[in-house]
């Protein structure tokens, strides 16, 4: 659908949702609740994803097969927790575009940055700065300076930041070629957020990692707004690595595990640096305590400890429904329903509301960060007391983000109304 079809009014609103293939799917995820028992109007998906209604029953199956079975369940429970892990690597590296065997879900977001950084940053003397982008997530900047001075480089001269111009909210790719051309005998990784957290912004991760292997430059993505939200293409694209969480457009509950993406062409590599641990192991000689460390081939390889099952169990029953739906209809009313905010924020915004999110919707995915003009935080606490659940992020900008599983056209024109007649 083009901008230009979109109509103005409630009526349209219902119609979209009674076209929308997805519009069922709103019904297996818990809504929030007013005080008055109204639903909220939940537009928070990239702070954190709703809680599927079949994630109860996912874990619980775990609860009983650890109360009848006890340690026996790693090899006899319904969903035998020795393999656990391997039972989410096919849907998640479908949501990544990736092959199963480069795809792992482990630990959290930024642990998985560092072991990450341990293998693909390996500075020398003369090539050993780091490129992020200026607006980096806070957790992403402190990772790569960390990792900066435990290597002794001061961060002050190892750390070059991709900005934005004068006047500007979103990175060129044209000033991150110029970076290069000045520093590229300097430069050993690109670590970039794909989606950038605050503007909404996706990255042409393609020809980013391009210009980074080019110059003899490790590329890495912080997916952390991308999984789920946009399609990524990982292994087409060629990064040698990326990282994400899965409590976002993922769905699986506060502080769940990460993912973690390997190029296959790091595979079996048992050369390559990593800090180790027993479940990276080759599978067939795990139990096997005395023999020396042997990597599994692929992501896997990284693994550190055996994993948590309650963790796992709710990014499986999430990644059901993703199954389901289908991330290419995800994806496509995503390109929709996020036209369609914008479209009716245009319609009433004049000089009031400025857009930072790109236009263009392939460089973008379903968040818009708007600021409001001579508006505070104030105005963000007016559409919360009105049953709106969105994001502030200091100084100026609410962040809305339309999930497609559960956020209906109406949900959109219900917030812009609000938002037209409080401003």
């Amino acid at each position: 659908m083009i901008k230009t079809a979109y109509q103005k009014g409630l009526n349209f609103a219902k119609e979209m949702d009674l076209q929308d293939p997805l519009a069922s799917f709103s019904d297996e995820f818990h809504i929030p609740t007013q005080k008055n028992g109204d639903k909220h109007i939940y537009l928070c998906g990239n702070s954190l994803g709703l809680q599927p209604k079949q994630t109860a029953s996912f874990i619980q199956q775990e609860l009983d097969d650890w109360a009848n079975l006890g340690v026996e369940g790693h090899t006899e429970a319904q969903h035998p927790w020795m393999p656990y892990h391997e039972f989410l690597s096919e849907s998640m590296a479908k949501i990544v575009g990736a092959k199963p065997s480069e795809v792992v879900v482990m630990n959290t977001l930024t642990t998985n940055l560092h072991l990450m950084m341990v293998s693909f940053y390996r500075p020398t003397s003369k090539k050993y700065k780091i490129v992020i982008e200026a607006d980096a997530f806070p957790s992403d900047k402190y990772a790569v300076e960390s990792q900066l001075k435990f290597h002794n480089i001061d961060p002050a001269d190892g750390l070059i930041l991709w900005k934005p111009r004068e006047g500007e909210h979103l990175c060129r790719l044209e000033d991150l070629k110029e970076i290069v051309a000045e520093n590229k005998e300097e430069i050993a990784l690109f670590m970039i957020g794909n989606t950038n957290y605050y503007s909404g912004q996706f990255y042409n991760m393609s020809e980013i990692t391009k210009l980074g292997h080019d110059n003899g430059i490790i590329v890495g993505f912080d997916l952390a707004h991308g999984a789920g939200n946009i399609q990524p293409n990982l292994h087409e694209v060629g990064a040698d690595f990326a990282v994400w969480c899965t409590y976002k457009y993922l769905n699986s509950g506060p502080g769940s595990l990460g993912g973690c993406f390997v190029h296959e062409r790091h595979a079996n590599n048992k050369e390559l640096k990593r800090f180790v641990g027993w479940w990276g192991h080759n599978k067939d000689t795990r139990f096997n305590m005395r023999k020396d460390f042997d990597p599994i081939p692929g992501a896997e390889g990284w693994q550190l400890s055996n994993p948590p099952i309650l963790s796992m169990a709710a990014i499986r029953a999430s990644l059901a429904i993703f199954e389901r739906a289908g991330f290419e209809n995800i994806r496509e009313k995503s390109e929709k329903i996020t036209g369609y905010l914008e479209f009716l924020l245009s319609d009433f915004a004049g000089d009031k509301i400025n857009i930072l999110t790109p236009k263009n919707p392939k460089e973008r995915g379903c968040q818009l960060s708007i600021q409001v003009k001579n508006a505070d935080k104030s105005l963000f606490d007016a559409i919360t007391k009105q049953g709106v659940i969105a994001d502030w992020r200091e100084p100026d900008v609410i962040r809305i983000a339309p999930a497609p599983l559960y956020n209906s056209y109406q949900d959109v024109f219900a917030f812009a109304e609000l938002l037209k007649k409080l401003i």
